[in-house]
Formats: C-alpha cells, sequence, structure tokens
C-alpha cells in the first residue's frame, strides 16, 4: 500500500468498527485455540500494529512479535506502542522454525502476488500443534476502487483458502464468513455508488453508525461462537492447526 494508506490506517485502527470487529474474531479463536498460559504469537504483516495494541491487555501472558515488509508500517506500529516489530516480507520471515505458539495474519495474503508461499513460511514458524489464524476479503464479485486502492491482488472464496491452507501442511479447524449482515450495504457502496474522494473505505462513520456496526458484528461473533459458522459475508476467517 502507499504511505497514505498506511497512514489513515494509523489513524482509523484503534476505533474503526471493521478493525474492531476484526481483532475480536482473531482474539476469540486464539483463546479457543492455545492452551493456558505464555504462548508467542507472530503477527505476519502486522501494518500499523492495532491488532497487537488490542490484543496485548486482554491477554498479557501472550507475548507478540510483530513483521511487516513496509519501512513506514513497521515506523507507525512501534510509535504506537505495537513493541516487537521487524521489517521483513511474509515470504521469508527472520525466524526459526517452530519459534511460534500461532501465526495471525489479517488481509495480509490478499496483497501478495505469492500467497502460498507466506503460507508455507507460517507454517515453518509454528511449533507442531500451533495454529495459524487468516482473515481475507471475501467474493471476487465484489471487486472494487477499494481494493485497488489498497493494492489487493484478489478476493478468495472458502473453498480457494481451504486448498491453500492445506498445501502448506495446515488442517482447517474454522473457516467461516463474516460480516454477513452488512454485506447488502458493502455491495452497494462499492458496486453502485461513484467511489469515493481520498481512495479507500478506511475511515471513520459518524459515531452513531460506528456504534451501530460494531453491535451488528458483535452479534455476528456471538453466532460464530456458540452457533457455528456463516455462509456469506464480505471476509473469510479461518483457523488452522500445523
Amino acid at each position: 500500500m502507499d504511505a497514505g494508506e498506511y497512514r489513515k490506517l494509523a489513524a482509523v485502527e484503534d476505533a474503526m468498527w471493521y478493525f474492531r470487529a476484526l481483532h475480536a474474531h482473531v482474539g476469540r479463536e486464539l483463546s479457543a485455540h492455545l492452551p493456558a498460559g505464555p504462548g508467542r504469537i507472530l503477527d505476519a504483516g502486522c501494518g500499523t500494529g492495532g491488532l497487537i495494541r488490542r490484543l496485548t491487555p486482554l491477554r498479557p501472558e501472550w507475548t507478540w512479535t510483530g513483521v511487516d515488509v513496509s519501512p513506514l508500517a513497521c515506523e507507525l506500529a512501534r510509535e504506537r506502542g505495537a513493541g516487537d516489530v521487524t521489517e521483513a516480507s511474509v515470504t521469508a520471515l527472520p525466524f526459526r522454525a517452530g519459534e511460534f505458539a500461532a501465526v495471525v495474519s489479517a488481509d495480509v495474503l490478499y496483497h501478495l502476488d505469492d500467497d502460498e508461499a507466506a503460507l508455507r513460511e507460517m507454517t515453518r514458524v509454528l511449533r507442531p500443534g500451533g495454529i495459524v489464524v487468516i482473515n481475507v476479503p471475501a467474493h471476487r464479485w465484489l471487486w472494487s476502487y477499494h481494493d485497488v486502492a489498497v493494492d489487493g491482488r484478489r478476493r478468495y472464496t472458502r473453498s480457494e483458502l481451504a486448498g491453500k491452507l492445506a498445501r502448506a501442511g495446515l488442517t482447517t479447524l474454522r473457516l467461516t464468513h463474516w460480516n454477513s449482515v452488512l454485506l447488502p450495504l458493502i455491495a452497494a457502496r462499492r458496486k453502485l455508488l461513484p467511489p469515493p474522494v481520498g481512495g479507500s473505505d478506511v475511515k471513520l462513520s459518524p459515531p452513531w453508525l460506528e456504534s451501530g456496526f460494531s453491535t451488528v458484528l458483535a452479534g455476528e461473533s456471538a453466532w460464530i461462537r456458540r452457533v457455528g459458522n456463516l455462509s456469506m459475508g464480505s471476509s473469510i476467517l479461518a483457523v488452522a492447526r500445523r
């Protein structure tokens, strides 16, 4: 992504409804699948550090390491208190094999020419029995100005992502869509209305909308936790084990 998009991300990541929901999904799955006690977690493609910032106080026994290929993203993540952040590509991770209990990669594969090389690297640095939590954008028909603005490469189907996880040596534990209720609004904004000035949809909405969207997505998260996977939504969340 260009510098402007990284700066927009740093400015809104702590408050915007989408990132609040995304980070909650990741935190839920890590808590459900990691054993109690200390664990070392890699945020592969940490961007400006929002996920690390949000989850660190919730589970202080976890030790986070971030990696991102962008020098600006790493700089912003460190400035924002994300801690241990290394500048490197997720397709060539500078860590030993089996070093992490979990790897998180949230909306990162989407940007890569070789997403399967990144998945192989994430598998390599996982200890046996470790888990990976992946989030990617869904539905090729939803491709729009937003994907262009943030330098996306592709949007995914569940079967496509499942196949790539399997080829990387991972066993899928969960594969669900999310952001289902808001999908019609997202589709209308991106496919029917003119593109916004300023690139992507990474921006804050009015407070009442932020609150409403967050409430809806909290309900979706509760459904996934208590009932099961969703078959439609603008994103796909996967959990897999080495």
